[in-house]
């Protein structure tokens, strides 16, 4: 069970990496769509689908290791104040909410600079999310315990 542990705490840590890239980078497009009022191309769904992806796989990862915690009763932060398990949680859910509806509302919106704003909005929001539900304390890279 360590083992397993040790694996997807480093997965889901260098995923945390892939997921603030795949944010800037959906950013970058969407606030030079913006500027330049340019149309919505392939060009510029690709980086929120990423973002969209990484955010997914991480939530996914941290579910893993939260059931994998919960059941062997151990504390998941070490020193934080307790309630930031649960914050952690809720506030990576909320980022994964937000990151879906940055794809699904872009997608969907009827105008290029719709498409843009909608992709924009969600995706700073879900960043915001992300990067508060962080824990900053902890080593910013982790590789299998070395």
């Amino acid at each position: 069970m360590a083992t397993l542990y040790v694996i997807l705490l480093t997965l889901h840590n260098i995923n945390r990496w892939l997921v603030l890239l795949a944010g800037v980078w959906a950013l970058f497009r969407g606030f030079s769509g913006l500027r330049s009022g340019r149309a919505f191309v392939a060009a510029d769904r690709r980086p929120v689908v990423a973002f969209v992806g990484t955010v997914s796989l991480q939530l996914v990862l941290g579910l893993l290791l939260f059931g994998l915690l919960g059941a062997q009763n151990i504390q998941v932060f070490a020193g934080a104040r307790p309630s930031f398990q649960w914050e952690h949680l809720g506030l990576g859910v909320l980022a994964a909410v937000f990151a879906t509806l940055a794809s699904a509302l872009s997608k969907r919106a009827a105008t290029h600079p719709a498409k843009f704003r909608a992709m924009t909005l969600w995706t700073v929001l879900s960043l915001v999310a992300a990067l508060a539900g962080i824990p900053w304390w902890r080593p910013l890279l982790r590789f299998f315990n070395l």
